[in-house]
């Protein structure tokens, strides 16, 4: 090898020392970007008939321990839906008011108790008469304030839902995007660690909003699964589609509420985790089913009282809730959010004394009862002792046990079912449905912690093993420095051998 030869090599090295100080700064610059997987190149020398050419880098590839990546993958949709899942929760639970506190449901029932027990007192008393009216009128606006509740978080999961499917749209377009740039450079022969960094991103951003693993393909491109063994689009012209929708009460998946679909394939079963999956989950499971209990437990307290002769909580119109079709529920679904004082009681306060309904009384029911006439007795204390014994009490007549609260074939479809068995009296009921509540949204606080730090944990040993290494860049650097500075030295001599040769050589051509 001549000195040309030993110029061009020393170049070769120098090439390759700029190229890695360039994967250097660009892992350093990254060493806080969330999904960045470390960039290296090997090296290999350059031969040529046997004689040595210098050094060539090969394509800049990346460290990534895939196994801990996928498991990642998996841990921030369930990470993500545990919190969209508490989130909803906690707000409901603080609707729902403290136990004993006063705000809570069993309390507002207790002030009807104590409002009608010192009425029981004073039957003629027209400010105890009003005492209970205004008492019922703040139970059934707490009942109200529960419901609206359930349908602002309900609807917050609805419009989750759109927000999620047109965030996945772009993420799989970005996905796509980068697949086919990773597949061009691929076929080229040339590095593809950056745009491959850049798609982990893009999939760890679809993987909080919907569960997903990835197949990487031979030429660069990747697979999209998701959870329910769909294959997501990346490449298509027809995303996922859905629409959005005001929800009431009664509306349900898939009969009132858009599917979401791809290629006009209903495939929202296929979408689960996330906040995708933890919102389709409120929507059409968790949050009908407390809507259904409260219903319930509105309709048994509307109609117990009605059963012994005090149409005391209605709809607006006075009406009482009653099953008007196949279902449980049908005709009463939603009704907590409707339940009010009966504006004819609201009008004549000492209605709450003498009743307003004529009861021919039953066997396996309430016993019979007469209202009290107009002039009637000022101290008329029959009805009053009718609802503190049975009307909120376990039977509803001596020796007859109230008719049992249904906590099954409940909801717009008969579908849904309480998860408790249901006490005989209102106040158990009012207890026990709010207690069993206040458990899940209690666990579903507890469940997003610990998602959380099994995540963090996940994300800490990736990038432990994936990440940059700030102390092995910096050392690598100075051995880059030391390796530039021995090449430019070579030449560097080389120049100098061929300005003495050529001083040597010019008196001779001269």
């Amino acid at each position: 090898m001549g000195l040309d030869g030993a110029l061009a090599t020393a170049g070769t090295g120098i090439d390759a020392i700029q190229t890695q100080l360039a994967l250097i700064s660009q892992n350093v610059a990254n060493a806080g970007t969330p999904s960045y997987a470390t960039e290296v190149a090997a090296q290999e020398a350059v031969t040529a008939g046997g004689t040595g050419m210098g050094v060539r880098l090969l394509p800049a590839t990346r460290l990534v321990d895939t196994t801990l990546q996928a498991t990642l993958l998996g841990q921030n949709a369930s990470t993500a839906g545990a919190q969209t899942t508490a989130t909803a929760l906690s707000a409901i639970n603080a609707v729902q008011g403290t136990p004993g506190a006063g705000n809570d449901l069993p309390s507002l029932l207790a002030g009807v108790t104590t409002a009608f027990t010192t009425l029981a007192g004073d039957p003629s008393s027209a400010a105890s008469q009003q005492a209970v009216v205004t008492a019922a009128q703040t139970l059934a606006n707490g009942i109200n304030s529960i419901s609206q509740s359930y349908q602002q978080q309900r609807q917050t999961a609805q419009d989750g839902v759109v927000s999620a499917v047109a965030a996945i749209n772009t993420d799989l377009g970005t996905i796509g995007t980068l697949s086919d740039q990773i597949i061009n450079l691929k076929s080229l022969g040339q590095s593809t660690a950056d745009l491959e960094n850049q798609r982990d991103k893009a999939v760890a951003s679809l993987s909080s909003l919907v569960s997903v693993r990835t197949l990487a393909q031979p030429n660069g491109d990747m697979l999209v699964i998701a959870g329910g063994g769909l294959m997501l689009p990346t490449h298509a012209t027809n995303p996922l589609t859905t629409s959005g929708a005001q929800l009431g009460a009664a509306a349900t998946y898939p009969e009132s509420i858009p599917a979401i679909t791809l290629g006009g394939t209903d495939v929202t079963g296929a979408l689960t985790g996330g906040s995708l999956g933890a919102d389709l989950t409120l929507r059409d499971r968790t949050l009908p089913t407390y809507q259904a209990e409260l219903d319930e437990f509105s309709a048994q307290l509307s109609n117990r009282f009605a059963a012994q002769g005090l149409s005391l909580f209605t709809r607006g119109d006075g009406s009482l809730p009653a099953s008007t079709g196949p279902y449980t529920q049908s005709g009463y679904v939603g009704y907590a959010g409707q339940i009010t004082v009966n504006p004819a009681v609201a009008a004549s306060p000492s209605l709450v004394r003498d009743g307003n309904l004529a009861i021919a009384g039953s066997p396996t029911g309430a016993s019979a009862f007469t209202p009290n006439p107009a002039g009637g007795p000022a101290a008329f204390g029959t009805l009053i002792s009718r609802v503190l014994d049975y009307a909120l009490g376990s039977d509803a007549q001596a020796g007859v046990a109230q008719p049992a609260t249904p906590t099954t074939g409940l909801g717009p479809s008969g579908t849904l079912a309480a998860p408790y068995a249901a006490p005989p009296d209102l106040t158990g009921l009012a207890s026990t449905m709010i207690a069993s509540q206040s458990a899940d949204s209690a666990a579903a606080t507890a469940q997003a912690s610990s998602e959380a730090s099994v995540q963090t944990t996940l994300s800490s040993r990736l990038a432990s093993e994936d990440g940059v290494n700030m102390d092995q860049e910096l050392a690598a650097m100075t051995q880059l420095q030391n390796a530039y500075g021995a090449n430019a030295r070579v030449i560097s001599a080389v120049q100098s051998m061929f300005t003495t040769l050529l001083t040597a050589i010019t008196p001779v051509m001269g």
